[in-house]
């Protein structure tokens, strides 16, 4: 059984995005661990995050200032995956770092390092080719976006080829800076749910444990990501326990919807 299987087994997941090299990344995702997340994101820092807000796009500057680089990346995935032997570990970012030495480096890093899955924001599905065959032969989930504006006509384009948990972003628009209302994402969920057995955790403008446990109630995961973002802003190298006591209490409401679902 896969790490995704058993983070989402059990009813609804917590996934939690920090961007690495911003902060003391090491104590920060330990931290997220021991708050009760089911699920790390860690942001790859790239110059031109057009997907992000200004939170995650200042933590991307940060970390490039303080010299983050792609092995420093893989390098914290390891050790992360090491003390953490059971948390899925996805990478999210942008299509250069990944593939600028080729898709097939990429992956292979990516599966000595104990990543579980990838989310690269701007290869499309119908570009496929230009990473996904090589994550699917290294054993690493692609992880894919489906958004409000995905029809039903593009819907099976974007499934294909697509493991680990599908991501809803729940509104058109960049991180961090708004939430859909939730008969939307009831809605949009259900569709996605009927079209595919891959579990859909919904993401974009989740900063509270009220949203997060009504959206708990209906989607198998709640990603939340701008938040912690903004503690590492506030904080600095001293974030990791305001990080874990904000994870528990996302944890509490998401791991309650279960009962309640």
């Amino acid at each position: 059984m896969s790490r995704f299987a058993t983070a989402f087994g059990n009813g609804p997941a917590l996934v939690c995005f920090i961007t690495a090299g911003d902060g003391d990344t090491a104590a920060n995702l330990d931290a997220l661990v021991a708050g009760g997340a089911d699920v790390i994101e860690l942001g790859m820092p790239f110059t031109d995050p057009m997907a992000d807000g200004p939170a995650i796009q200042e933590a991307n500057i940060r970390s490039l200032a303080a010299g983050t680089r792609t092995a420093d990346i893989f390098r914290m995935a390891a050790e992360f995956r090491a003390r953490h032997p059971q948390v899925p570990l996805v990478l999210m970012g942008y299509s250069n770092p990944m593939t600028i030495r080729g898709p097939e480096w990429f992956a292979v890093e990516c599966a000595r390092a104990g990543v579980d899955g990838v989310i690269c924001v701007d290869i499309p599905p119908e570009e496929d080719a230009d990473l996904g065959p090589a994550l699917r032969e290294a054993g690493v989930s692609l992880i894919r976006l489906a958004t409000p504006t995905t029809d039903a006509a593009r819907l099976p384009t974007v499934l294909e080829g697509s493991s680990g948990f599908l991501y809803y972003v729940s509104v058109a628009g960049i991180t961090g800076m708004q939430q859909a209302a939730q008969t939307s994402i009831d809605e949009a969920v259900r569709k996605l749910k009927a079209a595919s057995n891959i579990p859909v955790a919904v993401g974009f403008g989740v900063r509270t444990p009220e949203q997060a446990d009504a959206i708990a109630r209906i989607a198998d995961g709640v990603v939340v990501g701008s938040a912690f973002v903004d503690l590492v802003k506030q904080h600095g190298a001293q974030a990791a326990e305001p990080i874990r006591a904000f994870t528990a209490t996302l944890s509490d409401a998401v791991h309650k919807a279960r009962e309640v679902a």
